[in-house]
């Protein structure tokens, strides 16, 4: 998995933070490696976490069925498929997926969690690339995602895709109360994390609390 728009937090002391403010990008890109960059570093406010304060998530899957695979550019972010996809049949599939439920079926379970989500969004597009070459985008947005969920909805989807299940198959699972084995989970190097929205920082520390006390963190 790849990320564009990761936030993270950490505590450093008030005259380390006064000291190294300036120049803390700088040295973190000599410390940290090359995949590795630190695009801005702010001060927070105290109620601030980086998870469990967060309204939603945005991530874009990408992969292709062009039988010449992705440009060599790309192929560290963009999955080659080797059948063709139906997207408009996958993207109707993914509109039934929308809304609170239950998605222990896509969900690797961690004990004492819920595998309950709101999913805001999940989209399926082919689209033509500024290199000439086409995708297809999965866009998906949630309050949060569990362990393996997006990655798990997009194999349910490839499935409808590829015309082996039909297009209510996905939200069918949705009954279930355990993951579902049948549902392929797809690789990896094609989910990146693009975006993460938070409330107003009067509005941080009950968000926190809310999340803590619901995702079992």
């Amino acid at each position: 998995m790849h990320a564009t728009g990761q936030v993270v937090h950490c505590d450093v002391p008030v005259e380390l933070w006064e000291q190294q403010q300036a120049k803390l990008v700088r040295r973190l890109r000599g410390v940290l490696p090359s995949d590795v960059a630190v695009r801005s570093v702010v001060e927070a406010h105290p109620d601030f976490d980086a998870r469990f304060s967060a309204l939603a998530r945005h991530y874009v899957y990408r992969l292709t069925d062009d039988p010449a695979g992705p440009p060599p550019l790309r192929r560290s972010d963009t999955v080659a498929w080797p059948r063709r996809l139906d997207a408009a049949a996958m993207d109707l599939a993914a509109g039934l997926l929308l809304g609170e439920n239950d998605f222990a079926a896509y969900c690797k379970r961690r004990e004492g969690a819920t595998t309950v989500r709101t999913l805001l969004r999940l989209t399926v597009a082919r689209q033509r690339e500024d290199d000439g070459s086409e995708i297809v985008r999965v866009d998906a947005s949630a309050d949060a995602f569990c362990h393996s969920m997006v990655r798990s909805l997009v194999g349910g989807l490839i499935a409808v895709g590829e015309g082996r299940r039909p297009v209510d198959w996905p939200a069918a699972l949705l009954s279930r109360a355990e993951r579902a084995s049948e549902v392929p989970v797809a690789p990896a190097h094609g989910l990146a994390l693009v975006a993460v929205d938070y409330p107003p920082d009067a509005e941080l520390g009950a968000r926190t609390q809310v999340t803590r006390a619901r995702r079992g963190g």
